[in-house]
């Protein structure tokens, strides 16, 4: 099985920038003859933190956001000022573009993603947060805005910023139960060295809509 099918976290050493994964790690030193030796999917820990759903279909009141919608600064924190919430280090959110309510029809679900914004997806590294989740692809928007990098966002969170990425979440539930902030206990499958791993998330409400 591929180790990015269905629900699964990008690892570290999926993207890297300048020649280089996160920390620095360079080919010359940290790449085997069949993986990376460093930043795989064995090296993410259990996750349990607390969750926070960022439903950014619901704040439009469309059921998916536009293809190629990118996902601005001003979308998540009206989503966190509509939910009365505020993100804090250690938080894990998960953003709905309501992509996911066309599974299991690839040919709705997947292509020409909408998805966070650069500016959106550097913002969110500013709070603190310890990994990123989307109910789509790639959580960035597809494609790229910028001709120099096609996933700028994988760039930014996996090389950069040193940020876990989750992808293709089912987050439907979540939003038709009004959850907005959940604990969330979530781990990979230990992969030595692979870019990715699936993982079966779990989310227990804390705080639902009034």
């Amino acid at each position: 099985m591929y180790t990015h099918t269905g629900t699964h976290i990008d690892s570290l050493n999926h993207f890297g920038v300048d020649g280089q994964i996160y920390n620095g790690y360079r080919p010359e030193e940290n790449l085997g003859s069949r993986t990376w030796t460093k930043g795989g999917a064995e090296t993410i820990p259990p996750i349990i933190t607390r969750g926070v759903l960022l439903d950014i279909a619901g704040l439009k009141n469309v059921d998916c956001l536009p293809d190629s919608y990118a996902i601005t600064v001003a979308d998540l924190e009206e989503a966190l000022d509509k939910a009365g919430l505020a993100l804090q280090a250690g938080d894990v959110p998960f953003v709905r573009t309501g992509r996911m309510r066309y599974w299991p029809d690839g040919t709705k679900t997947l292509g020409n993603p909408p998805g966070l914004s650069l500016d959106a997806a550097r913002w969110l590294t500013t709070q603190n947060i310890a990994a990123i989740g989307a109910d789509q692809e790639c959580v960035e928007v597809g494609p790229s805005e910028h001709e120099d990098n096609w996933l700028p966002g994988h760039t930014h969170f996996l090389a950069e910023a040193g940020v876990p990425m989750v992808e293709l979440l089912n987050l439907e539930e979540l939003a038709k139960d009004g959850v907005q902030e959940f604990c969330l206990i979530a781990a990979p499958i230990r992969l030595r060295g692979a870019s990715g791993a699936p993982m079966r998330p779990l989310a227990m409400a804390l705080r639902k809509n009034a």
